[in-house]
């Protein structure tokens, strides 16, 4: 099925159920060849967002990754005064969040700040459009390294690039505010 996204005046494919079609897969996880793409978006499910809904709580377990196939999200850090957030960045279309779930595929309920505890979400996470994103579950990528090392090993290698990324570009404000 191909419906017009309004907010892009562009066409995306999605499937009858809701989920995502073959084109948009590709698009939005185009770091995978289409049948990569098209298993680990089978892996997961399509949530859709409303504007200020909180897709990341911070000191949250961290128990998803999740790719934008539509709209923004805004990463926060909340601030010394109660109520208010440094915003670190926006993520849009074809990015993703939650990566502490796949650095910590062996932690269980809870969540710690020590090295040794499970991962916990560090920012808090939300919609300033009306988005929708690709979630994938900590235990279907749990599965994913035990039944595709070689897809479980391109999207590791994502990860890694993203953060890097970040971690330059944090650099950088850093060095400039200084």
């Amino acid at each position: 099925m191909t419906v017009i996204d309004s907010s892009a005046g562009a066409e995306v494919s999605r499937s009858a159920d809701g989920g995502i079609g073959r084109d948009e897969a590709t698009a939005v996880l185009a770091f995978l060849e289409p049948d990569e793409a098209m298993r680990l978006a089978a892996m997961g499910r399509v949530k859709q967002l409303n504007v200020g809904e909180t897709v990341i709580e911070g000191h949250r377990p961290a128990d998803f990754l999740a790719f934008v196939l539509d709209g923004k999200l805004a990463v926060k850090k909340p601030a010394s005064f109660p109520g208010r957030y440094v915003l670190l960045a926006e993520i849009e279309r074809g990015g993703m969040t939650g990566e502490a779930a796949v650095v910590d595929l062996a932690g269980g309920p809870g969540c710690s700040s020590d090295s040794d505890g499970p991962a916990c979400y560090g920012t808090v996470v939300e919609a300033v459009e009306p988005s929708r994103l690709l979630v994938l579950p900590r235990e279907r990528l749990r599965g994913l390294i035990e039944d595709d090392q070689g897809l479980a090993l391109k999207l590791l290698v994502r990860i890694v690039k993203v953060m890097r990324q970040r971690l330059r570009s944090a650099g950088e404000r850093l060095a400039w505010i200084l």
